[in-house]
């Protein structure tokens, strides 16, 4: 059977952009909406974990219409926040799904994965990486986002903060690790290039826009 990804945030789903604000600031949507210019008219998108889809908003203020969008998320509320969301003249595709059941015979032009990998144990990070590896064309870009713990400034906070962080998701079972895992070693394996890297909220929040080669 299939290794599921069920990490699942309905039960914060009309706070958790409050939650994150509260949090980090603008740090998170910073790192996201950053990355943008990087996009090309008339692109092929794959959003993995979208949450409440303020991205797609971010996304139309660029390109009001010309984009194919398919936007992956596991959580039923996650997903109605998202398609109330002005997405301009842009085709969006919403799939209420575990990422394990998503298949396309099409390649996509750019994968958006934001703050999905803390999510996930090893095994599942394993699985994963290889499944949006193979729905990314080549020369295509992954735009990644997530916490970053590599670094000896600052490490001792931010190594609480994750700690915080886990034992909240754990409590309300949203999440099964428990553990943040470096992503550096399965881009470097696949043959990735890193095409710009930018940090954030002292740089606890690292975002990087790779190119698949």
């Amino acid at each position: 059977m299939k290794r599921k990804y069920t990490n699942n945030y309905d039960k914060i789903a009309p706070v958790y952009d409050l939650l994150s604000r509260l949090v980090y600031f603008n740090a998170q949507r910073s790192a996201q909406i950053n990355q943008l210019i990087f996009l090309q008219p008339n692109s092929r998108i794959l959003i993995i974990g979208g949450g409440t889809g303020w991205i797609l908003e971010a996304i139309t203020k660029r390109y009001n219409a010309g984009l194919e969008i398919v936007y992956v998320e596991i959580s039923r509320k996650m997903m109605q926040l998202a398609k109330s969301r002005n997405y301009g003249n842009n085709q969006v595709l919403f799939l209420e799904k575990d990422l394990a059941d998503y298949h396309c015979d099409t390649k996509f032009d750019v994968v958006m994965t934001a703050f999905l990998f803390d999510n996930f144990t090893t095994k599942q990070t394993k699985n994963a990486f290889p499944q949006i590896d193979s729905l990314l064309g080549k020369s295509g870009l992954w735009l990644y986002c997530d916490f970053y713990l590599n670094t000896e400034k600052g490490k001792w906070w931010k190594s609480a903060m994750i700690k915080m962080m886990y034992f909240f998701f754990r409590t309300f079972g949203m999440v099964e690790t428990n553990n943040l895992i470096d992503m550096y070693p399965y881009f470097a394996a696949y043959n990735y290039i890193k095409k710009e890297e930018s940090f954030y909220y002292h740089s606890f929040i690292q975002s990087i826009v790779y190119t698949k080669v």
